[in-house]
């Protein structure tokens, strides 16, 4: 097998780049474009969809999103096993990632295509479907890419070194979903609110298509990974993985923090616009500084991850996190200026992102390495596919809570209960993670490389 080099790393992580501005695209404008404010209404936007709630406090954008993050989740088990017992020539992973990644750029530009030119039932179905079929393609592509990971990182210290690639494309990825607004901006007077918001996401998709693209054309799989494909079929696959006791305390944790980071995430841009009252425009800006100050911590992170342990680090994140939702909780009610509101929103929130976006991907690298070393089988996909599948269960949820207490009461007040119910979740996530014990797992793989040095 050849030696792991800073370029292959690099062109792995450009596919990171590639979907995460996709994924960031949706996360951070569907809510937004289908679920205006009244300052957007004024600068030229119109519903597309049915509004308001229709059943139990439910909205149409909330059901339809938490539909499509289910549907995502039970598929990602299915595509993991594909990818585990993949036989192509070209190996378990990058044939997915081939296939599918053009499509999956064309279907996020599809989303925000409403086939009717106001509110309708029609526009309702059609996005339900495109975002059925932009979660399952998002699948194909990212639970083999994920799967990659640990069989690229071949110990506990590489691993921490991909995961932080992967995390800085995933970063810059994000923030170039945010620019949308501010793209438009310059198409808004010539082509109306709607349609330079769709443009711009298709410019910005083409180049997601050709950054996922980097990874399939600039590795070859086989040179660098050499594992023997699973025979376990989907979902007995699945039930071995989450008899892994560490896995289990994981994900539970993983849950709650991805309840709190999606319902934070998709309020973003309201808390920006609503709460302080800055320009949509601003979104970027904002995201920028903390995109770029979390970059700034990705190497004390690196190195204290390897002194101190993950764990410890991720817990500090959990807890700093739900400080930071708290204080957006009252963001324009402190004195503080507005830009200086938002400001110290986004350099708060760096610290915790710099820690949550490098090491939980190494936690599971870690178990499936371990619970390989145990079993005698590689499932790599299925562990990060049981992942994602935790991950996508929480998200459908934030989705729900998020737009369905969005509606309380007025002049902002639901916004500011979304990032107070994000903050305890996210504490709940942390006190979870004090259970999993990160020696007994590191201690496996540790024996298993001094016993293939020997």
């Amino acid at each position: 097998m050849k030696k792991i080099t800073n370029k292959v790393l690099w062109t792995f992580a450009i596919g990171q780049l590639g979907w995460s501005m996709l994924s960031g695209i949706v996360s951070n404008w569907l809510v937004f474009f289908y679920m205006p404010e009244q300052t957007e209404i004024d600068n030229g936007q119109r519903f597309f969809i049915t509004q308001g709630t229709i059943f139990l406090g439910l909205t149409v954008i909330g059901i339809i999103t938490a539909i499509g993050r289910l549907f995502d989740a039970v598929t990602d088990p299915y595509i993991a096993s594909k990818s585990d017992r993949c036989r192509h020539k070209d190996g378990r992973r990058i044939p997915f990632m081939r296939a599918i990644a053009v499509p999956f750029a064309a279907m996020t530009v599809l989303i925000f295509v409403s086939p009717v030119g106001e509110v309708s039932w029609f526009n309702n179905g059609f996005l339900l479907v495109t975002l059925l079929l932009f979660y399952l393609f998002m699948t194909i592509y990212c639970t083999p890419y994920n799967a990659l990971l640990p069989e690229l990182g071949r110990d506990p210290k590489d691993r921490i070194n991909v995961s932080t690639y992967i995390s800085v494309t995933f970063f810059v990825g994000n923030a170039i979903s945010y620019l949308v607004p501010n793209i438009a901006g310059i198409f808004r007077e010539s082509l109306g609110y709607a349609n330079s918001f769709r443009l711009t996401i298709g410019i910005l998709a083409a180049v997601a298509a050709v950054c996922m693209l980097v990874p399939v054309f600039g590795i070859k799989e086989k040179d660098y990974v050499d594992t023997t494909p699973s025979d376990t079929p989907a979902f007995a696959s699945l039930a071995k993985t989450f008899k892994n006791k560490e896995f289990r305390k994981f994900v539970a944790s993983d849950i709650f923090y991805w309840v709190a980071l999606t319902m934070f995430q998709t309020g973003l841009a309201f808390y920006i616009t609503t709460l302080i009252g800055l320009e949509s425009d601003k979104t970027f800006m904002l995201f920028a500084i903390m995109t770029g100050m979390s970059l700034l911590f990705y190497v004390p992170v690196n190195i204290l991850a390897k002194k101190l342990g993950k764990k410890k680090l991720v817990i500090f994140a959990f807890v700093f996190f739900s400080l930071v939702f708290l204080f957006t909780a009252f963001a324009g009610k402190l004195g503080l200026p507005k830009m200086v509101n938002g400001i110290m929103i986004s350099a708060l929130a760096s610290i915790p992102m710099a820690v949550l976006g490098i090491l939980p991907q190494a936690i599971v690298a870690d178990v499936a390495q371990a619970d390989g070393i145990k079993s005698g089988e590689s499932r790599e996909g299925m562990f990060f596919a049981a992942r994602t599948f935790a991950m996508k269960m929480g998200q459908a949820l934030a989705m729900v809570l998020f737009t369905s207490i969005k509606q309380i009461g007025e002049d902002g007040f639901g916004l500011r209960l979304t990032a107070a119910a994000a903050a305890v979740l996210c504490l709940i996530g942390g006190i979870i993670l004090g259970l999993y014990k990160e020696k007994e797992v590191t201690d496996v793989i540790a024996e298993d490389l001094k016993k293939n040095e020997n």
